[in-house]
């Protein structure tokens, strides 16, 4: 029959080794049933085997019954063969414990344990323009007197990487943080149902003081989930970027004036002198007010009168990549993700 259906398909207009590819054969295959005399499977099959050491029926059984008895119902045979053998029995090995409970399906968590829960999914934010995904977290800045830190306050719009508002406080609360986040939609003229508010699940971001201060600006919260360290990057990234600056003090803070004089400077550099890579090096400001456009426009047309004018520097390859990026992500789903680095092995 493959014989046939190859031979239909060639004398139709189709290449011989496309069509064994779709009837799973190759190329050999075919020629050598062609010149074979016979094509009946000349194969010996193998004769069954026994084996004598093996368990028998009743054996299986028993250990059945065991797994299932009260005193075992709840243990892996990790645990009932070491027990057995304190008792002076000997059914079999752990091994044959366990491959005869997944031949009767009973290889699960037996009694009152529960298996693994599969984790909640992150909640996907996307923002195609400033002032839509704001995310938000509190991190601690070294005081003098040992053990007492100053809390650092920073809210940040996911798109453009601006600093959008910050304090620096002597301890966690959420009326702090309300209050921070009203002035902060105050300046950028948030609107009711404009923003989403990302942060993790401290008390200062979960307070009621806090929710009741998002309910009465319009704005909808958004959390991590729990014990999930890398669900709110954005805020962990700028953290980062301001402990690890080369301006970064490299002794504690004496009081919390000069700890928020430099979180001022830092944050003055951070919004308009700074060119972050994520938003193809232009600074938080730029990109915030729709500066960046116009830019990397300018970047563009330079490099492309550098490759005209010299191209065997670039030699058919293309110039760097300076388009704008309209859209960004907080916990893309998976789909996101696989464009993201298709997009990058292009580029």
């Amino acid at each position: 029959m493959a014989i046939t259906l190859v031979k239909e398909a060639v004398c139709a207009g189709a290449r011989q080794s496309k069509a064994c590819a779709i009837l799973g054969i190759s190329c050999r295959t075919l020629r050598r049933w062609r010149s074979a005399a016979s094509l009946t499977d000349q194969r010996t099959c193998p004769k069954p085997r026994s084996y004598p050491h093996a368990l028998g029926p009743t054996e299986k059984v028993a250990m059945i019954a065991i797994c299932n008895s009260e005193d075992f119902k709840s243990l892996p045979p990790s645990q009932i063969v070491p027990r057995l053998a304190d008792q002076g029995i000997y059914l079999a090995s752990e091994s044959s414990f366990y491959r005869v409970l997944r031949d009767y399906n009973l290889q699960h968590y037996r009694g009152r344990s529960k298996p693994p829960q599969k984790p909640s999914l992150p909640v996907s934010l996307h923002a195609s323009c400033p002032n839509q995904v704001w995310s938000w977290d509190i991190t601690f800045l070294p005081s003098s007197i040992r053990g007492r830190f100053y809390r650092l306050y920073m809210v940040m719009d996911i798109y453009s990487r601006y600093i959008v508002g910050w304090e620096v406080h002597l301890r966690e609360s959420a009326q702090h943080a309300s209050e921070l986040i009203e002035k902060a939609s105050i300046r950028q003229g948030i609107h009711s149902e404009q923003l989403v508010l990302h942060a993790d699940n401290g008390s200062p971001m979960k307070g009621a003081t806090m929710l009741a201060t998002l309910q009465k600006l319009g704005i909808v919260p958004s959390f991590s989930r729990p014990s999930v360290s890398d669900d709110n990057p954005y805020s962990e990234s700028l953290f980062r970027t301001l402990k690890y600056t080369p301006a970064y003090p490299s002794k504690p803070f004496t009081d919390i004036e000069q700890a928020q004089t430099w979180v001022h400077q830092f944050v003055g550099w951070y919004n308009n002198e700074h060119r972050h890579s994520a938003i193809q090096f232009v600074t938080p400001a730029q990109r915030h007010y729709g500066q960046d456009i116009s830019l990397l426009e300018r970047r563009n047309r330079l490099y492309e009168q550098a490759k005209q004018r010299n191209p065997q520097r670039w030699k058919g390859r293309h110039t760097r990549n300076w388009e704008h990026s309209s859209s960004v992500w907080l916990n893309p789903p998976k789909d996101k993700q696989k464009e993201s680095a298709k997009l990058e092995l292009v580029v």
